[in-house]
């Protein structure tokens, strides 16, 4: 168990330091290119990318976490899925360029027509990733996965900033997108060398496993994505831009700040997945750690909004703080009960995030229609609000179902960040507020920076105060305070001993 837990802090190190790279690579890009480029090219780009991948989730078959499921996978295995997935990118990139006609027509841009093409490739190029990659996360050695985030990151930062910094055009975006994949690929192998072969042999093994979280990919893509068709057609582009940067600076500190911890325990639960009593205590303490980290970051994020987007990205883009604002809070709060995926996956009970899919999905596409109808672009964002709220039951009740905690049980250890957040917020919402909006960029930015150190304080301060009253229980501050306090001893002069 000591090896197990050793190897997977070393694996959420690892993960850590990719996603710190990738995220700052990823802020990086998009605030780059947020000043060079218009809302309207992210929009139309957007628009291709999310039909791409709602045509690629349809066609997903997850055979990657069929190969982490299984037991004992032969080389014959590897073979079987590099092929399927070669074909199925073939195919998919097939299809997307068929109907680029008639879906440039459509959005009445004939500029659609050419992006969908060039991303066309993009589906060929993901079906030649290297499929014995995955099996590196089964084993819990995470830095070839360092590697191939960071490195693919990286070109597609260098490629995307120079194509906009020459051209100033929507191009940028989609060759930073096609160069980070294809060095990926390459990149995919040089870690971890593989020859592949031709090979059906297993199709219907890995299938076995992998049917139901293919219909999951489906409905949770179009569930997810086809808000920002609707938004694209019937507000127009350029809100469409507003509306997906503003979603992808939202998710980032609270979603994307957990991934290297939510990515090592699909393997780490699989590994307990025979003891159900350690399987549960083991969620506990895993979604214990994700909300402390992801509550504060997502909610601290809505509430520095507006003085983030006067600096980085200047006033053109101030329509994106609404959706800043609305969207970070609710993927923040939306943390509780996240860890349900990999826990199902690891029980091999898929089918209950099928069902669990399904009705987001049969809830959140009227409501989104409702909103948009009655409200426009903010009745989006208000309809995604209320269904954020519905999904985190929806969680709750997955993991009731694998591990057998009420929900009282999965809530219960995270009020001490609940209260810490609902603190931090009644100090910050004020200041924020109060903050001179028309300042010079340097006054933002030392304003900004405030609101920054003094919400980490505030949240920091009132979970260790709401820690010792209630009498020092297991969680994440004994963890804390456990390190500092090695690190504090660490620094301490060592006595001379008697005798």
């Amino acid at each position: 168990m000591k090896n197990v837990r050793s190897r997977l802090l070393k694996g959420a190190i690892w993960l850590s330091g990719a996603r710190l790279a990738t995220n700052l690579l990823a802020t990086i890009s998009t605030l780059v290119l947020a000043r060079l480029l218009l809302p309207s090219d992210f929009g139309l780009v957007a628009l291709g990318t999310t039909t791409l991948s709602i045509l690629t989730s349809i066609t997903n078959i997850s055979l990657s976490e069929a190969l982490v499921q299984h037991r004992d996978p032969s080389p014959h295995h590897y073979h079987t899925v590099w092929t399927l997935n070669l074909l199925r990118g073939i195919l998919i990139g097939s299809v997307f360029a068929l109907i680029a006609v008639p879906a440039a027509r459509y959005y009445s841009d004939y500029r659609l027509e050419d992006v969908m093409f060039a991303l066309s490739g993009s589906a060929i190029l993901n079906g030649l990733e290297n499929p014995r990659a995955i099996m590196l996360v089964k084993q819990l050695i995470f830095w070839q996965q360092f590697m191939l985030q960071v490195s693919q990151k990286l070109v597609a930062l260098i490629a995307s900033v120079l194509i906009a910094v020459i051209y100033h055009s929507y191009w940028a975006l989609i060759g930073g997108i096609l160069l980070g994949q294809l060095v990926g690929v390459l990149v995919s192998y040089t870690v971890l060398p593989f020859r592949p072969t031709f090979s059906i042999a297993h199709v219907r093994d890995l299938l076995s496993f992998s049917i139901w979280l293919t219909l999951c990919e489906a409905i949770n893509t179009i569930n997810w994505n086809f808000d920002q068709l609707l938004v694209g057609k019937f507000i127009g582009k350029t809100a469409l831009g507003y509306y997906t940067v503003g979603n992808n600076l939202a998710v980032m500190p609270s979603r994307e700040a957990t991934a290297p911890l939510t990515g090592t325990l699909f393997p780490a639960f699989s590994n307990l997945a025979d003891d159900p009593v350690r399987l549960a205590a083991a969620y506990q303490r895993a979604q214990t750690l994700v909300t402390a980290i992801a509550l504060p970051a997502g909610v601290g994020m809505a509430l520095i909004a507006d003085p983030l987007v006067r600096l980085a990205m200047g006033e053109k883009w101030l329509p994106a703080v609404l959706v800043i604002r609305i969207l970070a809070a609710v993927f923040a709060f939306q943390t509780f009960g996240s860890l349900a995926q990999p826990l199902a996956m690891a029980a091999g009970r898929t089918q209950l995030l099928f069902k669990r899919d399904l009705q987001a999905f049969l809830y959140r596409v009227p409501l989104v229609i409702v909103g948009l109808y009655f409200g426009g672009f903010a009745g989006v964002l208000y309809a995604r609000a209320v269904m954020g709220t519905t999904v985190l039951f929806f969680n709750t009740n997955v993991v009731t179902k694998v591990t057998g905690l009420s929900l009282w049980q999965q809530i219960r250890p995270n009020m001490r960040a609940v209260a810490s957040v609902l603190l931090m917020t009644v100090v910050l919402a004020p200041m924020e507020a109060l903050s001179d909006k028309g300042s010079s960029q340097w006054a933002i930015a030392l304003s900004l920076g405030v609101l920054i150190v003094t919400g980490a304080v505030a949240y920091g301060a009132a979970t260790l105060i709401l820690w010792r009253v209630m009498g020092r229980p297991e969680g994440p501050e004994t963890e804390v305070v456990q390190v500092t306090s090695k690190v504090w001893r660490s620094f301490l002069p060592v006595k001379n001993l008697p005798g």
